[in-house]
């Protein structure tokens, strides 16, 4: 069973009478355990694609099956069980709470799930992420590459099958964006990340291209 599988998928947004087309009519197979790089141009369709597989978004037409579920027969409710069991996702602005420490912004997943009492996770996570020793420090206190660890590590506490990465290291330095691939890497999920940068993405398995919304 492939991990991610689409077909025709396709989104339209409509603006009064108006229709944008992000997405049209992509096709793609991403099996368990790859590692995807989702290259192309600002307003290629990246964000709008991964917003999809996460299930932030619903396609407007087009089949989309995660973990061999089809999407579009979801119901609100499982879609939120879908993305908050069996999807991680990372920001390239990390979305951290400032007024809460690491393990905290780590932890929270945990408070939506009703989990809490996993917390020994948010520890292993921590020093898996190589943070354990700045678990009680806030935000504003730690370096961009250090927040995106943070973001990571409470990407996968909820344990998901697949992670999802939009643009993880734009607002990194190449010593820390290399390292944040790495981290990646050694990871052993299914793995999509968007990226601008090239040297990032043939790092990863193999690359999806996308230009106006369609794969090339």
């Amino acid at each position: 069973m492939s991990a991610i599988l689409a077909r025709g998928l396709t989104r339209i947004y409509r603006r009064s009478a108006e229709e944008i087309a992000a997405l049209f009519g992509v096709d793609l197979v991403i099996e368990p355990g790859e590692f995807v790089a989702i290259t192309g141009a600002s307003g290629a369709g990246k964000t709008t694609l991964l917003n999809l597989i996460g299930c932030l978004d619903r396609p407007t037409s087009g089949l989309l099956k995660l973990l061999g579920r089809d999407v579009r027969a979801l119901s609100g409710k499982d879609l939120e069980i879908m993305r908050r069991q069996h999807v991680g996702f990372v920001f390239q602005d990390y979305c951290l709470v400032p007024t809460l420490t690491v393990e905290e912004n780590v932890a929270l997943p945990l408070l939506f799930s009703r989990a809490l009492h996993q917390r020994n996770r948010v520890r292993d996570l921590l020093a898996r992420v190589d943070l354990q020793d700045r678990s009680d420090h806030l935000p504003r206190e730690l370096s961009g590459g250090e927040q995106q660890r943070v973001a990571i590590a409470r990407a996968l506490v909820n344990n998901p099958e697949i992670l999802l990465a939009d643009e993880p290291t734009g607002n990194l330095d190449s010593k820390q964006g290399n390292e944040i691939v790495a981290l990646l890497r050694d990871m052993k999920l299914t793995i999509v990340l968007s990226t601008h940068n090239l040297d990032l993405a043939n790092r990863a398995d193999r690359q999806i291209k996308l230009a106006d919304g369609r794969v090339v």
